[in-house]
């Protein structure tokens, strides 16, 4: 039976603590049983109850253990929408972030991105997406050129020129480190950033997975 989602427990930090810095092999090791259970597990059980609040987040991966400390401090994960289009998740010290990313593209899917930034109606409304998504506190980053591409008809707007630099695109934010971390609450706050990023990972899907 699938185990239910009642938030990360507080013993959850203790072993993010011991990991801290860069933690031994000895250390590592005897702490890894704890971190399985009170960081990476809740991590799978807060995603197969976002899964089964909207079927469109089914296809996910929670990340195991690697050789760099890192990997042992954050918990990640993903949820696949698409190719190379995913909302990602962390789990740390600082509490939960989440991002809604288009990064280390397909070849085509650079052009596709910005024969739709440049086209005025798919363009336009990408550079309003973006700006919603800003303003519910959101960092607006990735891949950035120096200069637009040449090639490309120069948008009116300066926001769709800065737009056409990007080789990737991702709106992220911290989601905190309160109580409701520890609550079955988690799970209403993923879902509600996951549709702050509703409309510019649709947006993605729509136009860098197809012709433009």
């Amino acid at each position: 039976m699938r185990r239910q989602f009642t938030g990360w427990p507080e013993q959850a930090m203790d072993v993010l603590w011991e990991l801290q810095g860069e933690p031994t092999h000895a250390t590592r090791e005897r702490c890894r049983a704890d971190r399985e259970r009170l960081v990476r597990q809740p991590m799978i059980a807060l995603l197969n109850e976002v899964a089964d609040a909207d079927p469109r987040y089914e296809d996910f991966s929670v990340w195991h253990y690697r050789t760099n400390s890192w990997w042992w401090q954050n918990q990640s994960a993903a949820i696949r929408l698409d190719r190379k289009i995913e909302i990602g998740l962390r789990f740390s010290l600082d509490g939960l972030r989440i991002q809604g990313a288009w990064w280390y593209p397909d070849p085509g899917q650079v052009d596709r991105f910005r024969k739709a930034v440049a086209s005025e109606g798919s363009g336009r409304e990408l550079s309003a997406i973006v700006e919603d998504v800003r303003e519910k506190g959101y960092d607006i980053s990735g891949d950035v050129m120096k200069r637009p591409p040449r090639g490309y008809p120069t948008p009116t707007d300066h926001s769709r020129t800065d737009l056409l630099r990007h080789r990737s695109l991702i709106a992220a934010r911290p989601l905190g480190c309160e109580e409701w971390l520890h609550t079955a609450e988690a799970v209403d706050r993923v879902l509600s950033a996951a549709a702050d990023l509703d409309a510019l990972l649709m947006w993605l899907v729509r136009h860098v997975q197809h012709a433009a």
